[in-house]
């Protein structure tokens, strides 16, 4: 059994005591607070997402909610992507950068009326930052982090625990579209959107309070499809080509060398962060991109394997950033952060510790 040291600065989510009752067996810290990580049987574990419907506490994904006269102004001038389409109950990807064109979060930015905004945060502090921004802007907009805490629900089957829950109007909610709506009375943010590839919604508790409730409420309800506890599950999303900010990224890395170009619209105005920055480095072209890699190795990568270099012609090209054992292809694979000169098909070699490993470069995503 695990045993935490009480502390202010690490929290634990709405939906704690019911993960330790459903045999969590470990944590990762994450925006401050405790994500869970596995329950035990990594194996099923995947097998469940890839198969049939996971729930996940991913309370950790904290809001950052921007509301007022210039909310909408700020959350422009944060996102290098174009808001001026974006409606009420839609969200969008977005790569924030800094004022380098480096990406500091890749957060999921959702309108819920014309004067709030919630960014859906990864790991880094962007509380602090929209505040420091809107005081240098002179913006009247209030920055908070509100009393949201979201519930994942993934995997092929979660669209019949979903519907049987809110009825079938949710096979209609597009990917990346949501609905403000309550179960037994419990406030919820219903979003078409997830970690993972296999589909699924995010339940955004708005009362946190009621976490053990819900999570009970959607266990009950997934028993008829063998619903069962799960995390953002690291082999599924490195096959999916998941970006994972701060994982597969570092001090220097901008949305081109990491496959998120797309989400960059340098017709944005001046004023937005970054946008100089990355209009160059479009003009000029990145230096490095993101490639993925298999390796020629019987040893199998249990646990998450970081930051290895990528040697080619025994000069170092890269790292790769995440590997890990693939279920689906039966064979070690990666993330890598390489020379754009490094192609997809290069022959390339791992090293890390004075263990070497042979592998071959390929585009992505895996599956």
């Amino acid at each position: 059994m695990f045993e935490f040291t009480p502390t202010p600065r690490v929290k634990r989510s709405p939906f704690y005591e019911a993960t330790v009752r459903d045999g969590v067996k470990s944590f990762y810290p994450y925006n401050n607070m405790f994500l869970p990580t596995g329950y035990g049987n990594p194996e099923k574990e995947y097998w469940r997402l890839i198969n049939g419907v996971s729930m996940w506490d991913v309370g950790v994904q904290r809001q950052v909610e921007l509301s007022g006269k210039d909310a909408s102004i700020l959350a422009q001038i944060l996102s290098p992507r174009d808001l001026t389409k974006l409606s009420i109950g839609q969200s969008k990807y977005i790569a924030m950068c800094d004022h380098r064109g480096v990406i500091i979060n890749d957060p999921i930015l959702s309108m819920l009326d014309e004067k709030k905004y919630w960014f859906s945060i990864a790991d880094s502090k962007v509380l602090f930052w929209a505040r420091a921004i809107a005081a240098e802007r002179n913006l009247n907009v209030d920055i908070i982090e509100p009393d949201v805490s979201p519930l994942a629900i993934q995997g092929p089957k979660s669209v019949n625990v979903i519907s049987s829950l809110f009825g079938d109007w949710v096979k209609e909610l597009k990917y990346f579209y949501f609905k403000e709506t309550s179960l037994n009375g419990i406030p919820l943010l219903l979003v078409k959107s997830g970690w993972s590839k296999q589909g699924g919604f995010e339940l955004y508790l708005m009362d946190g309070s009621k976490g053990d409730e819900l999570w009970e409420i959607v266990k009950e309800a997934g028993k008829p499809w063998d619903i069962g506890p799960g995390y953002p599950n690291t082999t599924e999303r490195i096959e999916s080509g998941l970006l994972s900010w701060g994982g597969d990224t570092d001090d220097d890395t901008n949305p081109y060398e990491v496959r998120l170009g797309k989400y960059v619209d340098l017709n944005v105005p001046d004023n937005v962060i970054g946008i100089e920055a990355l209009r160059k480095i479009n003009k000029e072209g990145p230096k490095r991109h993101q490639l993925g890699i298999i390796l020629d190795s019987d040893e199998q990568f249990k646990s998450h394997a970081l930051w290895y270099d990528v040697l080619s012609n025994e000069k170092k090209v890269g790292d790769m950033t995440c590997g890990i054992w693939s279920n689906r292809l039966e064979k070690n694979i990666g993330l890598c952060l390489v020379s754009v000169k490094i192609n997809p098909g290069d022959e390339v070699y791992l090293s890390k510790e004075n263990k070497i490993y042979k592998g071959k470069m390929t585009e992505l995503p895996f599956i």
